[in-house]
């Protein structure tokens, strides 16, 4: 029978025919599983789904199993397997447990998303945690939220696991890094939080510095490296703490989360801001818009010129090649002297600043023909400006002279680092 004959009849009104075909459905389900999943992924047959996902069910553990084995492969059919997977019960808790375990990114995340459905805290699920972040790869989106969502009840058999001689190096090591995800560093013990911090000291002086990208879009302050002590007054952070170039750049790429405030009232959100190391002269800030700048005209200017009153010069760029944003600005004293804002009236302000070039300087300028260009229009877009003002993140590296160490610090005071879920490679 074909699979389309066999989806029409299971959703007919025929009765007789329904439970014939349901019937086959059950007896055949391992043979047709392929081609029936791949059918299946065509919009057309939505009902269809929905009663081929309750006799699979029904079965149990051998259809999860078959259903899986399908999830592995490729196209349309993989893609529908991964969605069927969710109509399986608790009944198939150590199923989910091995498919988190897995090595392939997709599957896993199928695996812990069921984990999380069923909120299960099985020893096959503990290991799976501990086996993907001990893998040291990229671990699938879903295990963080697992690892949230059952803390209180993982964090007492994480740290017996992170002691146990029999568990292997690489199991214990992802102990540790499971522990953190769900509870940040206040979910190490004394000896695990003593052993990172001796392991970022240890780190820090043989390092080759990076900072976040902004390839896409990004924005950061740079301030001058003599003065850059003012930069956590004038930006409100707190509890600052050494930290690797690597960890404090994964930091800063994070968004802001909410946390229940000290005393149970209310939340505040609460992010991670990266000063980096002394570069070429200069650090770099980093950390998500919210709160810092409210990704506002209004707030950028207030921040740099913030900024710039703490630390006697600042500048700020801002990029979003999706939303079209290119903005920097640099401010001296707490006042903006010079700023670029792409396709705003007029793009610049300001006088030139040393160094900066500008259209009339051009060799292809012609003042009989451009005579309608401004002489304090300049040519950089921030992407460009920030290597001829501060610093190029993007060319940060091997032969950039570094001076100190990086920063990372909290945007509220009263929460700690250990309340930010959330594994940072060091």
């Amino acid at each position: 029978m074909k699979i389309e004959s066999l989806l029409a009849e299971l959703t007919g009104d025929d009765a007789a025919r329904a439970d014939a075909a349901a019937a086959l459905l059950a007896e055949r389900y391992a043979d047709l599983m392929p081609e029936l999943l791949e059918t299946l992924s065509n919009n057309r047959w939505g009902a269809a789904r929905t009663a081929v996902e309750r006799i699979l069910a029904g079965i149990g553990r051998p259809a999860f199993d078959a259903v899986v084995a399908v999830r592995r492969g490729k196209g349309n059919g993989a893609r529908q397997a991964g969605r069927t997977l969710a109509a399986f019960d608790e009944r198939c808790a150590d199923g989910f447990a091995e498919l988190a375990a897995g090595a392939e990114y997709g599957p896993a995340d199928d695996g812990f998303r069921g984990l999380i459905r069923l909120r299960t805290g099985s020893e096959a699920a503990l290991r799976a945690l501990a086996e993907q972040y001990g893998r040291g790869g990229t671990v699938p989106y879903s295990a963080a939220g697992y690892a949230r969502l059952l803390h209180d009840e993982l964090r007492p058999r994480l740290r017996a696991l992170r002691r146990d001689p029999a568990a292997g190096p690489r199991v214990r090591r992802g102990a540790l890094a499971a522990l953190v995800a769900g509870g940040g560093a206040d979910a190490l013990d004394d000896r695990d939080r003593a052993a990172v911090e001796r392991l970022v000291r240890v780190k820090i002086p043989h390092e080759v510095p990076q900072v976040p990208s902004a390839t896409l879009c990004g924005w950061w302050l740079a301030v001058p490296g003599e003065t850059y002590e003012g930069i956590f007054e004038a930006l409100g952070l707190h509890e600052r703490r050494p930290v690797t170039c690597r960890a404090g750049s994964q930091a800063a790429e994070g968004q802001g989360v909410e946390l229940p405030l000290p005393g149970g009232e209310g939340t505040a959100t609460v992010g991670r801001v990266f000063v980096s190391p002394e570069l070429n002269g200069w650090r770099l800030v980093f950390g998500p818009c919210e709160p810092l700048v409210q990704g506002t005209w209004e707030g950028i200017v207030e921040t740099v010129e913030r900024a710039s009153a703490h630390c006697g010069r600042a500048q700020v760029f801002f990029l979003d090649d999706a939303g079209g944003a290119d903005i920097w600005m640099a401010a001296e004293d707490g006042r903006v002297i010079r700023r670029y804002a792409a396709e705003s009236d007029p793009e610049w302000e300001g006088d030139p600043l040393p160094g900066e070039p500008l259209a009339v300087d051009d060799p292809d300028f012609d003042p009989e023909f451009d005579d309608d260009v401004p002489a304090n229009a300049g040519v950089l877009g921030a992407r460009s400006a920030c290597a001829v003002l501060s610093v190029d993140p993007e060319t940060v590296g091997a032969d950039t002279e570094v001076r100190g160490h990086g920063w990372l610090a909290l945007t509220a005071p009263g929460f700690g680092h250990g309340a930010v879920p959330g594994v940072l490679r060091i």
